[in-house]
């Protein structure tokens, strides 16, 4: 079998929709702020995208501001707010808040001030959903737009950060959805693009990969997308509960995203188990992309109450469009062959 890539939360296949969208944007020349033929049809590219984005965001009326990344969202939406969050939250969250909002066992947030509180609606890593608060300020949507049902101007927050390459969109392009009339202070300034919100030449090609990639996802998801993908999720954890009883599934009792597997395989550390398995042909991960390269157990499962060691054995695997399940099966089954050889070396 060729190699299996179950590491569809770090990021995605690129969509041949997206790619066919970026290839058009590359043959239109001018710069969207210019005011001649040229670069009014990079504008039109622009603004027909952030249209596109605004249905499938479910976000009429509010404003979409372009960015290189959910990360650099997070940083202009959180400068200078004063916001809190929980420890479950991405780093990308993470490191602009005061980090004092319990999380319970089962990965669930809860918060008494919404309005300065930043919670995630799907975790990266363990894939819980959480029930968001009315009047919330943020709310990182990267994980569940495109894998999920989900419209901003129903889910109760100011804003909503999301990106491109979680949903089969390009790297290296995102987004800020804000309500109109919240206060935004730009953190890149320059020639006032995107509203004044966000300086510097907007990434034309990028963004119109990202509104194709949002539509194709749409579709898929209007079509059934996620009860066939929940379907394999149940067909893994159901065959690795099998092979190995003391498998601990992580958020095993919330609302998940569908694709999302994340689970811990006592005394088997998750980088070790990466190693291996990718070896063994198939892609999965230890955790967040953006802090799986670091060696330190996961700041999410350690605040849902799981200790240092049970958190250093945890691998996450997630899945996606083209998964099948003979891929499933084929992990499940050199998952299983693998932990009964590190069991039998390590008595």
């Amino acid at each position: 079998m060729a190699r299996v890539y179950l590491d569809w939360n770090a990021t995605t296949p690129l969509r041949d929709e997206a790619r066919g969208a970026m290839m058009s944007a590359m043959d239109v020349l001018g710069n969207p702020s210019s005011v001649h033929s040229e670069g009014r049809a990079a504008k039109g590219l622009i603004e027909q995208a952030r249209k596109d984005l605004e249905v499938c965001l479910g976000a009429e009326g509010a404003d979409i501001i372009f960015t290189s990344s959910a990360t650099e969202a997070a940083a202009l939406a959180l400068t200078g707010q004063d916001a809190r969050c929980s420890g479950v939250e991405h780093d990308a969250v993470r490191s602009w808040c005061v980090e004092d909002l319990p999380v319970d066992s089962n990965g669930l947030i809860s918060t008494d001030a919404p309005g300065i509180s930043a919670i995630q609606l799907a975790n990266s890593e363990t894939g819980v959903i959480q029930k968001l608060p009315e009047g919330l300020l943020l709310t990182d949507a990267t994980q569940a737009f495109g894998k999920i049902p989900f419209a901003f101007n129903w889910c109760g927050a100011q804003m909503a950060m999301v990106s491109a390459h979680k949903l089969g969109g390009p790297k290296g392009i995102g987004a800020l959805v804000v309500k109109r009339g919240t206060d935004l202070a730009a953190q890149i300034k320059g020639g006032g693009q995107e509203m004044g919100r966000r300086s510097g030449t907007e990434n034309v090609i990028g963004i119109a990969g990202f509104a194709a990639a949002a539509k194709a996802a749409q579709r898929e998801i209007e079509g059934g997308s996620c009860e066939r993908i929940a379907k394999l999720r149940k067909i893994l954890e159901k065959t690795i509960a099998e092979s190995e009883k003391s498998t601990i599934f992580v958020g095993n009792d919330a609302n998940r995203l569908p694709n999302t597997s994340c689970f811990i395989a006592p005394g088997w550390k998750g980088a070790t188990q990466v190693m291996v398995m990718d070896l063994a042909g198939f892609a999965i991960s230890a955790g967040s992309a953006c802090s799986s390269g670091k060696v330190k157990s996961s700041a999410a499962l350690r605040a849902m109450g799981f200790s240092e060691t049970e958190a250093a054995c945890a691998i996450r695997v997630s899945i996606g469009a083209s998964t099948c399940e003979e891929e499933i099966l084929a992990f499940a089954d050199a998952w299983g062959r693998e932990y009964a050889k590190f069991r039998a070396r390590n008595g």
